[in-house]
């Protein structure tokens, strides 16, 4: 499920034409209820039980056609299971505070549980055949459509425990770590912030930092502020037993460090990910020349944390549902007509939930669910630019998991180091085109600013908050646990090293650390977005300077989905993973932005 961390709600955002749009579930499951799900479970349950009866204790064995045979089947178990697993997480997603799709969602995380310790042999048996029986498989003609996943598995072997341990591990996790995440979730989709008399998710207050008009911002800050220092008892803690678990975790399955199973499963080395973020951090310094600039822009004296997303006046274009419709496919579209196809399914066929109220979860995202259905995408839409992008962004997610869905469950999700390519691809093409429709040099430099802000805060931003997470899970593996003092004293130290003095960081910025979802539910996850920004700068230079066959290149890129390694996915579109000069290509272009920003006067 890729995940994108801004939005709304709905009750104080003017009429959009969104407030209608809600996503059909039916494909999944129909009914698509809790009596739809218990049938889809009960039948899977019975086919895994006759699953392990004939396949346990056998992996190292079988022939080609019998691997074949039984992956078949793995990929239809899992397949099914999904569709139930997602009904119940789609669900829960736009109502979090209904007790009854609550209980759903926890019910079905249990029986996923049962099912995944009865399926768990193949992850523990096809790791440790023996080499040579492995390679005759892995390089099977018949069995080419699982290679890429047959050899990624294998990798995990120095990190398995004993199958009995590992059916601990997951009966466990329903009760621990998943339990613990939905605890936060809920926490923070309960929380209510004081905003003129009226209490409102975090949303609506975060939404007025992009207000012009300084005073609403800095009462917004306050108000977010201090509804996040209420709950901060309650989000420390979460954040102290999850951080406690996953060192736990490492330690049993002897990773070297707290980033080291992530950048496994992102299929990159530990140097890979030190070699970003060492690129990253050496480029602070075009953080300070924009804010520099972005504080001459608004005739400001002195910048603090709450002015650094302020719009400039030019910016303030409002945006229908159906407007951001057309923006999107009409950008999309341009690019390649297969891409504005696949991007019009999720409008016309209800694969999207846009509306926006209390209880939904905030943000946005598009879940892959499975490929014999398609994807589904959440966003919170109040008609902002930043909501088309938005969408733009999530689109692009939803057309990469369609276009992959062909690859199968094992294949059709790529590694998060390349699961930020389309969507922020798709974020440039609309941006792209906006500004070459745009007549008005005050309106193409607002828009210029904010998708330099935008970048910054895909590439910079999560680089800091990577140095967060590095200093804060290092802080509790060796100090033990932690006070909010010390979560929000290590935040303003990663927050003050990327702005360079060019952003006043007020105290009461220290406890923003403290609603970041990412920091729980996908440690290290944060990095990914940097990757994807650097790697979509370079591709978008290329499709520019390339010829008429670059967007056919893409599209095949994009249904490769997981089914090799990343490097070689994006190898036929002139791009080297390994080459060191990749990342400063990319960081090239972002200090060229802000020089034209410079350029075009304040």
């Amino acid at each position: 499920m890729a995940d994108r961390g801004t939005a709304a709600t709905g009750a104080h955002a003017a009429c959009t034409g969104a407030e209608d749009v809600t996503w059909k579930l039916e494909d999944l499951v129909s009914p698509p209820d809790e009596a739809g799900v218990d049938r889809v479970l009960a039948a899977v349950e019975q086919r895994a039980e006759a699953f392990a009866a004939k396949w346990r204790g056998r992996i190292a064995g079988l022939s080609p056609a019998e691997f074949r045979e039984m992956l078949t089947e793995y990929e239809s178990i899992g397949e099914a299971a999904g569709r139930a697993e997602s009904v119940a997480s789609l669900s829960w997603c736009t109502q979090s505070n209904d007790p009854a799709r609550g209980a759903l969602l926890q019910k079905v995380s249990e029986r996923q549980s049962a099912l995944a310790q009865k399926l768990l042999f193949v992850e523990i048996e096809w790791p440790n055949t023996p080499e040579e029986t492995a390679a005759a498989l892995i390089s099977h003609p018949d069995l080419e459509r699982w290679r890429h996943w047959m050899a990624l598995a294998r990798r995990y072997k120095p990190h398995l425990l004993s199958e009995p341990e590992e059916k601990i591990v997951v009966e466990k996790s329903v009760t621990g770590r998943q339990s613990w995440i939905r605890f936060f979730d809920e926490t923070m989709a309960a929380t209510l912030f004081d905003w003129r008399g009226v209490r409102v998710p975090a949303e609506v207050v975060l939404r007025q930092l992009y207000d012009p008009d300084r005073a609403t911002r800095r009462e917004a800050a306050g108000a977010m502020t201090r509804g996040l220092k209420e709950a901060s008892r309650t989000t420390t803690y979460a954040f102290n037993t999850l951080l406690a678990e996953k060192a736990s975790e490492d330690r049993l399955r002897k990773y070297p460090s707290w980033i080291s199973q992530r950048n496994l499963d992102n299929q990159v080395e530990d140097a890979t990910v030190d070699a970003l973020v060492k690129a990253v951090t050496s480029r602070y310094g075009v953080v300070a020349r924009y804010y520099r600039l972005k504080k001459r822009l608004l005739g400001l004296d002195e910048l603090f944390d709450y002015d650094r997303y302020a719009a400039l006046p030019a910016a303030e274009r409002r945006y229908s549902w159906s407007e951001a419709q057309d923006t999107v496919l009409a950008a999309y579209g341009r690019f390649h007509p297969e891409m504005a196809r696949i991007a019009a399914l999720f409008f016309r066929e209800g694969w999207i939930d846009a509306a926006v109220h209390p209880g939904k979860r905030g943000g946005a995202f598009s879940s892959s669910t499975v490929p014999s259905v398609h994807p589904y995408i959440l966003v919170n839409f109040q008609g902002t630019a930043q909501d088309v992008m938005t969408l733009a962004h999530e689109l692009g997610h939803g057309v990469h998991q369609y276009l992959a869905r062909d690859r199968g469950l094992l294949h059709q999700n790529t590694p998060l180091t390349t699961a930020e390519t389309a969507s922020i691809f798709g974020e440039t093409l609309v941006f792209n085109d906006l500004v070459k429709k745009e007549k008005d040099p005050s309106v193409v430099r607002s828009m210029l600013v904010r998708e330099i802000e935008s970048s910054f805060a895909t590439v910079f931003r999560q680089v800091a908050m990577n140095r967060f997470e590095d200093a804060m899970h290092t802080a509790r593996r060796t100090r033990g646990e932690l006070t909010t003092e010390d979560f929000s004293r290590l935040w303003m130290e990663s927050q003050r090293a990327m702005f360079e003095g060019s952003v006043t960081l007020t105290d009461d910025y220290g406890i923003w650390w403290s609603y970041i979802t990412h920091f729980l539910h996908v440690p290290g996850y944060v990095y990914a977005y940097a990757f994807g920004d650097l790697l979509v700068r370079s591709l978008y230079r290329r499709y520019l300077s390339s010829g008429k066959d670059f967007p056919e290149r893409y599209l095949a890129m994009l249904a490769a989905g997981g089914s090799d390694w990343p490097a070689r996915i994006v190898q036929p579109l002139g791009v080297d993973l390994a080459d060191p000069g990749f990342w400063k290509e990319g960081l090239d272009l972002l200090e060229e932005m802000v020089a034209e920003a410079e350029g075009l006067g304040g």
